[in-house]
């Protein structure tokens, strides 16, 4: 239906393809697809992610949500590189979050085997979509492929699905939700400023929020905990054995 839409407006052609980011076999498959099917990729925005679930595994045995929000991506955006330099100018947008003040890189448990705390592994992935952005924009100067972060904002989805919230305060909570929290096309804006405005051409490394650059705590802005992760990260998703 959407893409009939899509065409019916003049918009070009939707196509959906199955990605699981919690199984790397399936993000390899959707890669291996994307590579064989189309010519050029002008965008890339990794938006997919999972918000304080219980502690659980992805296919490959990595914590969900550090395995999805950013191991998935991480993965996902090595394999089509190629395709995004030929394409050039092309842009990569990575959708983190606020929350990522809250967390910290612990290389020690990545995994968190040793201790698991829904809200901060959540920040801590959000955090790794932000040093991954910056360290992947250093490793791309000068290709034509730009790479920014952004905070959508708190959005009225089902992203928050794992949050229990008491029976008495629900409809007070729906209330608050209607009242304060964005649409998902309001939550959308920014990545697609950070997509297709002329106002981002060449701008790369940054961090955006409301369509605006902002700063970032010291912490997501360490190259050498950027780096150590981009190589950990490596090894964990097979690039490197």
């Amino acid at each position: 239906e959407l893409g009939e839409r899509a065409e019916a407006e003049g918009g070009g052609e939707l196509v959906v393809r199955e990605l699981d980011l919690a199984s790397l076999r399936s993000v390899r498959a959707f890669c291996h697809r994307v590579l064989q099917e189309e010519p050029r990729l002008d965008v890339l925005i990794n938006n997919a992610g999972i918000f304080q679930c219980p502690y659980m595994k992805t296919e490959d045995g990595f914590e969900m949500q550090f395995g999805v929000n950013h191991l998935g991506h991480f993965l996902l955006t090595n394999l089509l590189l190629g395709l995004l330099k030929n394409s050039a100018p092309s842009r990569i947008v990575v959708v983190s979050s606020k929350l990522y003040k809250y967390g910290e890189i612990n290389f020690e448990d990545l995994n968190s085997e040793i201790s698991y705390n829904k809200s901060f592994c959540y920040s801590r992935s959000k955090l790794a979509n932000i040093l991954f952005a910056r360290e992947l924009a250093r490793r791309l100067e000068g290709t034509g492929v730009t790479v920014n972060s952004l905070h959508p904002g708190i959005v009225r989805t089902n992203l928050g699905r794992y949050v229990n919230i008491p029976l008495l305060a629900k409809p007070l909570f729906n209330l608050v939700s209607w009242a304060f929290f964005k649409t998902p096309l309001e939550g959308a804006q920014t990545s697609i400023y950070l997509a297709s405005s002329p106002d981002v051409e060449g701008v790369s490394g940054k961090h955006f929020g409301d369509c605006k650059e902002e700063e970032l705590l010291p912490k997501a802005m360490d190259d050498l905990v950027a780096r150590k992760l981009w190589d950990i990260s490596e090894v964990m998703v097979g690039l490197l054995k």
